[in-house]
């Protein structure tokens, strides 16, 4: 439901009325996780479901949506949700999302078979340069978005990533596109440099070119450095074009954000690295111990869970929490907790996980343990996701019953 030019189920050749023409802003975050972005392909799968049901076999999630936010898989997701298709449409139906984790997931992660040797081999492939060289995916990604520019999505997008050469986040947006021209690179860039997670993949170079002749330098690594989870960035991204007048926004008021935030699942709590092992870890250690990297899975967990923390305070202050939804599940082990493994087995079981998480009821991090707790009288994530249904559907309908109002 953006202004840049998203068509609406009931009519595809409309153009989605802005926030200002109804009661809500809407915000789709997706965290970031690897091969485990079939947990949010599921769900998203089943929301967009939600929304058929009640709006036709042509609505998608973008038509909803005012900013889809994802970090790496996560952007490469959003991507897929509101990258243009020759009809100006999105270019994927999220049920078809997981079909193309599966068919091209294991080339993007190769998996190496070594026998015996396999832990030996990791940890000098870590020691020598990323695991993977990222061809296969960049190429991938190019095939997909073609020439898009993050400017021409069908609604808006925010995907960060982080620049190691000004040692600072980058956030790309369809919103900063339309205010710096430098910043309005091609899709296919931006994922790939989202995705470019450090000793998985390489980092991502790439220049753009204003109208004016200007050019601006990108050095970029994965957008989990700065925000594993996107959610408060959108939000920032939403007030930041509140704060520049942008006439699509009335003054924000953040009891009117609608926020559907999926995280890409986490290893079961405490069993996965206690203190006295860690105590006696090096430098190596921390890079790499059994197929993991304890070191950016700390690092990602607790910046993803904060940031949920955050909303989920903020929510309960302005007494809007039924506004706010997170979907996570933290009790994934062996080959599901790690981000690479894409064999057909580990990612028929992540596609479990995302169906079994939909039956699971509503949760809430608790602050001081850092575990899930479900919430009494709220049913189960997808009967939650049915409620979120209703409510984009009624948003969508009323902000076209102002719009042709006037």
């Amino acid at each position: 439901m953006a202004s840049n030019g998203t068509a609406s189920p009931a009519n595809a050749s409309a153009l989605a009325p802005p926030p200002s023409q109804g009661r809500l802003i809407t915000v789709l975050s997706i965290d970031c996780g690897g091969i485990r972005g079939l947990i949010p392909a599921t769900i998203i799968a089943c929301l967009e479901a939600k929304l058929q049901e009640l709006d036709g076999p042509e609505a998608r999630i973008a038509d909803y949506f005012d900013v889809i936010a994802g970090t790496s898989t996560g952007a490469l997701i959003t991507a897929m949700l509101a990258a243009p298709n020759e009809n100006k449409r999105p270019l994927f139906a999220a049920k078809d999302i997981s079909q193309f984790y599966i068919e091209n997931g294991p080339k993007i992660f190769p998996q190496r078979k070594i026998g015996f040797l396999k832990p030996v081999a990791n940890l000098l492939s870590v020691m020598r340069g990323p695991k993977y060289n990222g061809a296969f995916l960049h190429d991938k990604i190019k095939s997909l978005t073609h020439g898009v520019r993050i400017a021409d999505t069908v609604t808006n997008v925010v995907m960060p990533a982080f620049d190691v050469r000004c040692l600072q986040p980058v956030i790309f947006s369809t919103y900063e596109a339309q205010h710096e021209p430098l910043k309005n690179a091609h899709l296919s860039d931006i994922c790939i440099s989202t995705a470019a997670a450090p000793t998985y993949f390489p980092a991502h170079y790439f220049r753009t070119e204003g109208p004016d002749g200007k050019s601006r330098e990108f050095h970029l690594v994965d957008g989990g450095v700065a925000a594993n989870n996107p959610t408060m960035l959108a939000m920032s991204m939403l007030t930041k074009e509140v704060l520049r007048h942008n006439p699509d926004f009335r003054p924000v008021e953040y009891g009117n954000f609608l926020i559907i935030s999926v995280g890409t699942g986490s290893p079961k709590q405490a069993e996965m690295y206690t203190a006295p092992k860690c105590a006696k870890w090096g430098l190596l250690r921390w890079l790499y111990d059994g197929g993991f990297t304890p070191l950016i899975d700390i690092f990602s967990h607790a910046s993803a869970d904060m940031v949920d923390i955050h909303a989920q305070v903020l929510f309960e202050a302005l007494r809007c929490e039924k506004n706010y939804l997170r979907i996570q599940d933290d009790s994934l082990v062996g080959p599901t907790s790690s981000v690479d493994i894409a064999t057909k087995e580990n990612m028929e079981a992540l596609i479990g996980i995302g169906r079994e998480l939909l039956k699971k009821p509503v949760a809430r991090v608790n602050i001081d343990m850092g575990v899930y707790e479900s919430l009494p009288g709220e049913g189960t994530n997808e009967q939650a996701l049915e409620r979120f249904a209703r409510k984009l559907s009624d948003e969508l309908k009323q902000r076209q019953k102002n719009f042709n109002s006037y």
